[in-house]
């Protein structure tokens, strides 16, 4: 496969690690990257080292006190960097502050306006608005541009969103991958392997573990989207929470957050590639923000029914030594490179990530 140039849209934590990652995958070269308040763009590839080391704490939160909703994640200027509270460190941080950086108010309509050129853009934006990042694809898609987008979102219902948008990405040659994380993503597509061995699935159980302590900082958007799957919780709320609301809710859990019966895009990527109900699938798990050991094993255990008649469960097991990090932006970027190969032989549209393993 010849050599992918690449864009990152956002830069917090999932935004930065990608950035970081990619230098030790083959083949592909980061172009453009964007935050809040600022873009670079160099066609022959980015200084990766310099952008991570000027974008270090420049991490997307919540909205502060007294800023209209309708100024929050609209074009991702200067305004949104206000209200969604981006937590920055001296004058000019963030992408600003590279060498290689400009200052803008429309970050995403720069790397738009550069796309005929990039095979493909990630979106690691925080999804605290549904309809988020299916409005900004279909930007994208209004704008011709012919390439790979992968998201690493989480909740269920975006996915439907992203298919009532199909046609227009389709017209557009455009190949988007939703889900291409860890869970929904790594363990998804673990999942539709491990069905293989069945004529009929029963169940699929996702649980995960996740330690964050040196990483806390720098995702601090994600543990944000982590609460609102809490009970009691929903994405509105969770969007509201003040830094300091969000900091007694993790003290009064002592550090651990443990969730249940999640909303998760596990359920209807599964469904939609064949392999269950989406009502068959379960995902919990705990957060650990003050410890970088993982307070669980992740694993997903799928249970089915062989040709045979025989019932039974394969496990597929992610040691804990591999990082968060490690099991979102590796996943995310292989997902990518598989998104390109599909694009470049015209396969365009919406694919999960179980759609790009065996069928079912």
């Amino acid at each position: 496969m010849d050599d992918i140039r690449f864009a990152v849209l956002g830069t917090g934590g999932i935004g930065r690690r990608t950035l970081e990652v990619s230098q030790h995958k083959d083949g592909l070269t980061a172009v453009a990257a964007c935050d809040r308040n600022g873009v670079a763009i160099d066609h022959d590839g980015l200084d990766v080292d310099e952008l991570l080391a000027a974008t270090e704490g420049n991490i997307a939160s919540g909205p502060e006190d007294g800023v209209p909703d309708d100024d929050v994640a609209t074009d991702g200027g200067a305004a949104a960097a206000k209200a969604d509270g981006v937590k920055q460190h001296g004058e000019e941080a963030g992408i600003i502050a590279s060498e290689q950086g400009k200052p803008t108010e429309t970050p995403i309509d720069d790397i738009i306006d550069e796309s005929d050129t990039i095979d493909a853009v990630l979106l690691a934006l925080p999804n605290l608005e549904h309809d988020f990042i299916p409005r900004v694809a279909e930007r994208f898609a209004e704008a011709d541009y012919e390439g790979v987008m992968i998201d690493v979102l989480k909740r269920s219902r975006v996915i439907g969103m992203l298919d009532d948008r199909e046609e227009t990405l389709k017209e557009s040659g455009i190949t988007f991958v939703c889900g291409a994380g860890a869970t929904p993503g790594f363990l998804t597509g673990a999942a539709a392997l491990a069905a293989q061995s069945f004529v009929e699935v029963e169940e699929v159980e996702i649980w995960w573990g996740v330690g964050l302590k040196s990483g806390y900082e720098d995702n601090r958007g994600t543990v944000r989207e982590d609460i609102a799957h809490l009970d009691g919780y929903d994405i509105e709320t969770a969007r509201e929470m003040s830094e300091a609301e969000i900091e007694a809710l993790i003290d009064e859990h002592d550090g651990v957050l443990e969730f249940h019966d999640m909303e998760h895009a596990d359920d209807v990527l599964l469904e939609r590639a064949g392999i269950c109900d989406a009502e068959d699938v379960h995902v919990g798990g705990v957060l650990d923000v003050r410890s970088d050991e993982k307070p669980t094993t992740t694993t997903v255990s799928v249970t089915g029914t062989t040709f045979d008649g025989e019932t039974g469960t394969n496990t597929f097991e992610l040691d804990d030594a591999t990082s968060m990090e490690a099991n979102v932006n590796g996943p995310a970027l292989g997902y990518l490179k598989a998104g390109v190969r599909n694009n470049r032989a015209g396969h365009y549209g919406v694919f999960g990530p179980a759609d790009l393993m065996p069928g079912f």
